[in-house]
């Protein structure tokens, strides 16, 4: 039977990148995100037919996640692999974010991938499944005002803790953190990241399926990776 993938924030960049490499891999996928245009663009864009579901949705809403979690496992039984990509960062500092706007990352960052692993757990202690969250490099290292690194952090903090509650159960955990990726994340912060050096979301993705792709009995536990030429 052919693994079955849930991807949160799937429709583009890294959640994308990993969605077609699963799909050529052989994974049946389903992807969620808050823009179902953008979705349906991307389920056009790959023809894979019945192979593809998608899922519009806030990641950081529990009725979303528990709906789309009930969906993957009643349309295809099993669930094999949760990736938790979905999130986003804000231009400038905690000094001039809107409180609302805070709010809202702090949901979609780590209330997100935190309700994903609740709802998902009972399945993947079934099938000896991986869970993947997807951090960042700021969430290693602190600048100055940056409400985005505190997300991440909390999501490092994530992977670790449900490492120590779900690896007596035969699930995997592993946390992928990313330097610069040129990807539509930096849109939501006013533009690109110009002259730095930056990885591809590909390039990303080939890591999480490195992670996932282990044999069974084996797990990554961190993997941290940034474009050469990247200091911090």
């Amino acid at each position: 039977m052919d693994p079955v993938t849930l991807i949160t924030g799937g429709s583009s960049g890294i959640g994308a990148a990993t969605a077609r490499a699963l799909l050529k891999q052989g994974h049946q996928v389903a992807i969620t995100g808050r823009d179902a245009d953008r979705l349906a663009a991307f389920a056009t864009s790959t023809a894979a037919g019945e192979r593809l579901l998608t899922i519009s949705g806030d990641a950081g809403d529990e009725s979303h996640i528990a709906s789309a979690v009930s969906q993957v496992a009643g349309l295809w039984g099993r669930l094999d692999t949760v990736i938790a990509n979905a999130g986003f960062s804000l231009p400038g500092t905690l000094e001039d974010h809107d409180p609302q706007s805070m709010r809202a990352m702090i949901l979609t960052n780590v209330l997100g991938p935190a309700l994903l692993v609740r709802e998902t757990l009972p399945h993947l202690r079934v099938s000896k499944g991986r869970i993947v969250i997807v951090g960042s490099v700021a969430g290693t290292r602190n600048t100055p005002g940056n409400l985005y690194s505190v997300t991440k952090w909390a999501a490092h903090a994530l992977a670790e803790n449900v490492r120590l509650l779900a690896t007596k159960d035969g699930v995997g955990v592993t946390l992928v953190a990313p330097g610069v990726v040129d990807t539509p994340f930096w849109n939501e912060r006013g533009g690109s990241p110009q002259a730095a050096p930056t990885l591809t979301a590909e390039q990303v993705a080939e890591a999480i399926l490195f992670a996932v792709n282990q044999p069974g009995g084996v797990n990554v536990n961190h993997l941290v990776m940034r474009p050469v030429g990247q200091v911090g």
